[in-house]
Parts: structure tokens; sequence; C-alpha cells
């Protein structure tokens, strides 16, 4: 499966995650909603999260104003590659 590298700032920390995930690209919507789960999802107010609906742009949003900002999507050769 492919590897993605997402740099980030979380409330203007630089962090860094990665996720192994079965598809060929990761958008930038896409690696952002991971995030808001990664860092919200078992949070007890879900009005954190965008609705099903949201547009990439929208999402995008969502995520930079509960301080997820500077994203950056990098595909990364996968370990187990020979």
């Amino acid at each position: 499966m492919p590897l993605f590298s997402v740099d980030y700032r979380f409330k203007d920390q630089p962090r860094h995650h990665r996720f192994e995930l079965n598809q060929p690209e990761l958008s930038l919507s896409e690696a952002a909603m991971h995030l808001l789960e990664l860092h919200f999802g078992d949070s007890e107010n879900s009005l954190t999260m965008p609705n099903a609906d949201a547009l990439p742009d929208e999402i995008i949003e969502q995520a930079g104003q509960l301080g997820l900002t500077d994203i950056h999507v990098t595909q990364t050769a996968d370990d187990d590659a020979v």
C-alpha cells in the first residue's frame, strides 16, 4: 500500500504523520480530513468535523480554523519494498 508523509502545523507547532492507505493519491483535503480525525476524531463535540458532503475547500478551511495549517503531502517509498 502507498505510504504518504504529511507535514503540517498544529496550533503553530510543526508536526509530521505518515499514513499507509490503499489509494494511489492523497489530496490536501483528504489529508486534512485524516488529520482532523487524528486530532479530533474522538472528541465529544462532533461539530469540529466537517459535514459528510463538505467540499474539499470547506474541509481545508475547517482544518485551518482548528489549527491544522500548512499541510504538505508527499508519497514515500514503501519501507517493505525490495
